[in-house]
């Protein structure tokens, strides 16, 4: 089991840290991580503590992964500080691996926040036995043009500053992946958004129940073979959660490595996986496609899998605590997280 950290309350000291890419110390999108940093006070009431190297910009901070550590492990250590949560994500936190000190982080147990390449962090997190939370960044999510979708709010709430049980999460009801540049005349741009259909039952039936374990699927490629790569105990009756990044990797990708989860064994292992809505639906059909031909391939037609759920990649988002225990529901296909994230 992995520990919960203790929640959020008003008051609390959060850190900010760049594990991946520097951009939130660019200072043609400094404004950025000033407006996501203003909602974190002014929304949910907290102080916000920039880690010593996360705004040196993206130059410093890709040459020096040590010092992208280090601010990981000064956040832990701090015993003032009750939170962190990831500026953005990037592709090569992998490279911070060998400068992490996982007693640290399992001897200072608190909420650490962040999606995309941040997987690597939350499999630093899982290695060190504690829960984290596959969940908003400062640069999106918090940063959002004009406001902080209200689908967000309720998840950071419902989830970090709540010890009551998550339950179920509904769709939202509209969704966005449109980009607009990050530049200061776009400030006061709303984005477009969708119609959102809801979640899809792709195949399976009944309800299963599993403890979650996942994050983005190209990152865990970067994992797979280290020392961060879950342990099979953690696979066992597990509900899988995937998703795809900005990069909307081609549909074979996710035929060859969904493969690779069968040949290591896991997917047979898993009780039931959720798919997070592909950034833009580019692929949504071709992705459906490629997974229950994977599944067809290698007998598990039964296995439960819901499609087109909000996380990752997609505005607003809900977030999902590592380890927590979750519900697939095939016949109301609804999902629910059936205890609290924290403590």
């Amino acid at each position: 089991m992995l520990i919960k950290p203790k929640k959020l309350q008003r008051g609390d000291q959060v850190a900010t840290v760049s594990p991946s890419w520097g951009g939130a110390g660019e200072p043609e999108i400094r404004w950025r991580y000033e407006q996501g940093v203003k909602r974190l006070e002014s929304i949910f009431g907290l102080t916000v503590v920039p880690m010593p190297n996360s705004l040196k910009g993206a130059a410093f901070l890709y040459e020096n992964p040590k010092a992208r550590a280090e601010d990981l492990m000064t956040a832990f250590k701090d015993t003032n500080i009750k939170g962190i949560i990831a500026n953005i994500g990037g592709e090569d936190s992998i490279r911070l691996l060998s400068y992490i000190d996982f007693s640290v982080i399992h001897e200072n147990p608190k909420i650490f926040m962040g999606y995309s390449d941040v997987t690597v962090s939350h499999l630093f997190c899982h290695k060190a036995g504690l829960s984290s939370f596959y969940g908003p960044a400062i640069l999106t999510d918090f940063a959002e043009n004009i406001e902080m979708d209200s689908y967000t709010v309720e998840m950071v709430n419902r989830t970090l500053f709540s010890n009551e049980i998550i339950g179920e999460i509904q769709p939202a009801e509209k969704w966005t992946s449109e980009r607009l540049e990050w530049i200061a005349q776009n400030k006061d741009k709303r984005r477009t958004m969708n119609q959102n259909t809801g979640y899809e039952l792709l195949q399976g039936s009944g309800t299963v129940q599993g403890r979650l374990i996942g994050g983005c699927i190209e990152v865990l490629e970067f994992a797979k073979g280290t020392a961060i790569w879950p342990e099979d105990e953690y696979w066992n009756n597990s509900i899988l959660f995937f998703e795809t990044s900005e990069e909307k990797p081609e549909p074979s990708l996710i035929r060859y490595w969904l493969r690779n989860y069968a040949a290591q064994g896991i997917l047979q292992k898993v009780n039931g996986i959720i798919f997070g809505k592909p950034q833009d639906e580019k692929y949504f059909d071709e992705y459906k496609e490629e997974i229950l031909n994977v599944m067809k391939e290698y007998g598990l037609e039964h296995l439960p899998i819901l499609y087109n759920l909000n996380y990752g990649h997609t505005e607003p988002k809900f977030i999902l605590p590592y380890g927590a225990l979750a519900k697939i529901d095939c016949e109301h296909e609804t999902f629910s997280i059936l205890e609290s994230g924290v403590e």
